[in-house]
């Protein structure tokens, strides 16, 4: 005999992440994280369905040079050109569609196009530094943009962050969203960073740097690097909170 159905409202429960995937919320490398982390207890508010079914992000809302971030000004940006693709997986490893990803960078000279960035390295005017777009089908994002720079920050002696990229990955929804950084190989500046290190697992670690992807390359055009990003299970990329679905 079949157990009567419930009428209760069952919203989907998440696997844990694998131990030392995240950084802990306090990192004493990190300066910062002191003045920002909890000081008490984290407080689970469960999602509602009002809160995981909308508002929804379309196609309607992209413009036409959202995701090539060489295009949205009159002049051609300083640097050199990139090509940023990959496919947003979930932990079994099946493609999520029609999810929207934005990024946000410094440009060539590793400056941001923001007030609180005064460092002495040059302002581009043609490059603004953010871009979005949706997945297909396949779970699969490209992004044109410039390699960017390495820049200074006061977190401790000669502190210099390696050039990345910011990943804003969202779900169906404003509350389903997981924030990242992507890095390139073979950086310099990998050993001296409290935020890449700040991960406790190696391996964890490996999956933000992006793979040079030649097959991907135009000629006389665009290098390209290769990004896949994973939201949940033994693969997953490593995102900035460590708060737990119960």
């Amino acid at each position: 005999m079949a157990a009567p159905a419930s009428d209760k409202l069952i919203l989907p429960r998440y696997r844990r992440d694998p131990e030392g995937t995240h950084p802990p919320l306090d990192s004493p490398g990190y300066r910062s994280t002191a003045l920002r982390h909890p000081k008490e207890p984290l407080t689970v508010l469960p999602h509602l369905l009002t809160e995981v079914t909308g508002p929804l992000h379309g196609p309607g809302r992209l413009g036409e040079h959202d995701n090539d971030l060489t295009r949205q000004h009159d002049g051609e940006p300083i640097g050199q050109r990139i090509i940023v693709h990959g496919r947003l997986l979930d932990g079994d490893g099946r493609p999520i569609p029609d999810s929207l990803i934005e990024i946000w960078q410094a440009n060539a000279a590793g400056r941001y196009r923001h007030t609180g960035d005064n460092w002495p390295g040059p302002l581009d005017p043609n490059f603004t530094g953010a871009g979005r777009t949706l997945t297909d089908a396949q779970g699969r994002y490209e992004f044109t943009t410039i390699q960017p720079g390495a820049y200074p920050w006061k977190n401790h002696d000669n502190a210099w962050r390696p050039a990345h990229i910011h990943f804003s990955v969202f779900g169906m929804a404003f509350t389903q969203r997981l924030v990242t950084q992507m890095y390139f190989p073979g950086d310099p500046l990998f050993f001296q960073d409290p935020i890449f290190n700040s991960v406790p697992d190696e391996k964890a670690r490996q999956r933000m740097i992006s793979k040079f992807d030649l097959g991907r390359t135009v000629d006389h055009w665009a290098l390209a690097f290769e990004f896949d990003i994973v939201v949940r299970g033994r693969e997953q990329t490593v995102f900035e909170n460590d708060e737990e679905d119960e």
